[in-house]
């Protein structure tokens, strides 16, 4: 198995936050059912989902919860050339319900208004269980990867050390958040927020996109987050 294949393949999963979902269509067995999900990583690193209980592919996954999520780089001019990751998993509604809520802090972090729609309607958060990957970087790059996740060690438990590292960016350090918005090159306005931190980066919101950045190394403390932050706001 290629390291760099493993870590360009979660790179991508970072910085894209939708992709196609298939499931086994229930209504047309024998056919595949693809529709266009959001999604963030839990602390796992799988993706996380909020769906519809009405949905097709809800509906599906409650019959047979084998599955595929098909993210692919954004905005790429040849899709054939760009990177895209396949995830087969088996898909896992969440239903402890302080499992669900540190889910759903977590989520409401990178879509602010889905917070709204899950409380009024009947929405739940379903995670998806990585069986294996496929990744292909471009042409000739292919590989089957058996293990691509890497757990979030801020986001363990009930999340409360992530939720504190992002409300203090947030609340106290927004000419640093616009400095990494500038080195960047992302766009300035609306004023950008950050959603998430792991150990290798952290996603800013801006509007409605999200942005994935990059630390020089790994972090796996507090401490030395604080300090890739730092440096970064230095540059």
């Amino acid at each position: 198995m290629s390291a760099q294949a493993v870590k360009n393949a979660r790179q991508l999963l970072l910085e894209e936050y939708r992709g196609v979902l298939s499931t086994h269509s229930r209504s047309m067995p024998g056919f595949p059912f693809g529709s266009a999900v959001p999604y963030c990583l839990d602390a796992n690193g799988w993706p996380l989902l909020l769906i519809s209980r009405i949905a097709q592919h809800t509906r599906n996954l409650q019959t047979d919860n084998k599955c595929s999520l098909l993210v692919g780089e954004r905005a790429a001019e040849d899709v054939q050339a760009a990177g895209r990751l396949t995830v087969l998993a088996e898909a896992r509604q969440l239903v402890d319900p302080p499992v669900v809520e540190a889910a759903a802090r977590r989520y409401y972090r990178y879509f602010p208004e889905a917070g709204d729609y899950h409380r009024v309607h009947d929405f739940d958060f379903w995670v998806l269980q990585p069986v294996r990957w496929r990744y292909i970087g471009g042409f000739g790059a292919i590989h089957w990867l058996d293990e691509v996740a890497l757990a979030n060690p801020f986001a363990a438990g009930d999340g409360a050390q992530e939720q504190g590292m992002v409300a203090h960016m947030n609340d106290d350090h927004a000419a640093a958040i616009a400095h990494y918005v500038e080195q960047a090159g992302l766009p300035a306005s609306p004023p950008a927020q950050l959603a998430g931190i792991d150990s290798e980066g952290f996603h800013l919101r801006i509007g409605q996109a999200l942005h994935w950045l990059p630390f020089a190394e790994i972090c796996e403390t507090p401490l030395a987050v604080r300090q890739a932050l730092v440096a970064m706001a230095r540059r």
